[in-house]
């Protein structure tokens, strides 16, 4: 069923106009910061959200949120994963609050960082780990590294992908080609120097693009995320494995996203076996942190071309990557927060988000469909689970998504500022998923009145 753009206008319109009246300390706060932010935002990509400026918040704990205009939110945003078990879980700030009284960076180790890093060998079953501040941070270093030990010079991503920051990975296919994203902002050379760029689950591509023995590393999330979700198909993970390790390129797992999927992330969950793996966001509870870990082959070739001559400027690292709070977050939060426990509530409260969400579709007669990876669940304008990011990418609706998530925002109901994500932490009830159904519900019914 197709709306009607006129309709569409209107809602917008209309929600529009709610958002701006209930949010009256929030565009004050936005019109200050003209003056000293750029685009009047301290992230630009804070200029996404759907009301024109964004909520400005005054609190958060658990699942909710509360912004400078006293309105209180259910949290199905949760930082973009950041937060993903909720804002300041107890454990996670305990161990913050000790450590800030004992120092918070030295360029020197505390002995959380071996636990730290046991921990996160017994999640993803790889054994040595080096400690950054964010997850780009960490992709970076992953593929310098991959660079080093492999002596080549190229990469391969998958169309649509998301990495963070990662200049490698700005690049996407115009046909046959290789170049920038539109979005890509002042890239440093043209991507097709740096980058090989095949769809995701096409194995005879990639097969194609290894074979001219020049890709120091494959760089993926075990399942596309940045695009909605696309799930592997059956037997590529083995494929993916299989080709990389005859072409000599190593497998970089990139787990930000795909954590969701369980303890452990797709790695355990899916029984990869990658050469690096990269993590970041949730592992510390919101405090910036990020990891990359090797393998024990991997871990050996990678200690064998870092130069203890040059440790101080090798390109990877940074004065206050593994510093002391960070490590005392990230131990807390692994210990206590990021259980198994945890995963089962969130999991099934995503379930049974995709379930009702599923039935809306069903009932409104609509060709769209619902993807969930463990505790984050996504639904798309298409009838079909998408196999490629190019197909994923095809399908957006902008301003209906647009429609979607204000709908909800006016509604106590945060969702992410780009396409129609929602995140389930233990904090979240089954009263706050049958609650946002009904309100889709309510705008479905309002946009495709018969």
């Amino acid at each position: 069923m197709n709306y009607s753009a006129t309709r569409l206008l209107e809602l917008t319109s209309r929600e529009l106009d709610r958002f701006r009246a209930n949010h009256a300390e929030s565009a004050v706060l936005h019109e200050r910061a003209r003056i000293s932010l750029l685009n009047r935002v301290p992230m630009q990509w804070m200029v996404h959200w759907a009301g024109g400026f964004p909520i400005y918040v005054a609190h958060a704990e658990g699942g909710q949120l509360r912004d400078v205009d006293g309105h209180e939110y259910v949290d199905f945003c949760l930082g973009d994963t950041a937060a993903m078990f909720g804002h300041s879980p107890p454990a996670t700030v305990a161990a913050i609050t000790k450590q800030l009284s004992s120092g918070m960076t030295f360029m020197l180790p505390t002995p959380d960082a071996l636990v730290v890093g046991e921990q996160l060998s017994a999640h993803f079953g790889v054994d040595s780990w080096q400690f950054t501040l964010s997850a780009t941070d960490a992709n970076r270093a992953a593929l310098r590294y991959a660079r080093a030990i492999t002596g080549r010079n190229k990469i391969l991503v998958f169309n649509h992908c998301y990495h963070g920051s990662v200049d490698e990975t700005f690049a996407t296919l115009d046909g046959d080609k290789i170049v920038a994203p539109v979005t890509s902002l002042g890239p440093p050379v043209d991507p097709a120097v740096t980058t090989r760029v095949v769809e995701f689950n096409d194995v005879p591509a990639l097969s194609e693009a290894l074979e001219k023995g020049d890709v120091a590393a494959v760089l993926t999330e075990p399942a596309l995320t940045n695009v909605g979700i696309v799930l592997p198909g059956e037997g590529f993970h083995a494929r993916l494995r299989d080709l990389t390790r005859r072409h000599g390129t190593l497998l970089i797992i990139d787990e930000t996203h795909t954590l969701s999927a369980g303890l452990g992330g797709c790695t355990r969950v899916y029984g990869l076996e990658p050469d690096i793996v990269v993590v970041g966001k949730a592992i510390a509870g919101g405090v910036p942190a990020g990891a990359y870990g090797f393998s024990q082959e991997c871990s050996r070739k990678a200690a064998s071309v870092t130069s203890m001559v040059n440790t101080d400027s090798p390109g990877v690292g940074g004065t206050l990557a593994a510093n002391a709070l960070s490590l005392a977050a990230m131990r807390a939060t692994l210990a206590d927060v990021l259980t198994a426990k945890a995963f089962e509530s969130s999991i099934a409260l995503a379930t049974r988000w995709t379930q009702g969400v599923a039935s809306l579709i069903s009932e409104h007669g609509l060709a769209w469909h619902v993807t969930q990876l463990g505790c984050r669940s996504e639904y798309h304008f298409a009838p079909q689970p998408f196999t490629t990011g190019a197909e994923a990418n095809a399908a957006m609706d902008h301003p209906l998504e647009r429609l979607l998530r204000l709908y909800s925002l006016n509604r106590g109901f945060v969702l992410t500022p780009f396409h129609n994500m929602a995140l389930f932490c233990p904090a979240h009830s089954l009263q706050d998923v049958d609650r946002h159904c009904e309100i889709m519900d309510d705008v479905l019914s309002e946009l495709f009145k018969r």
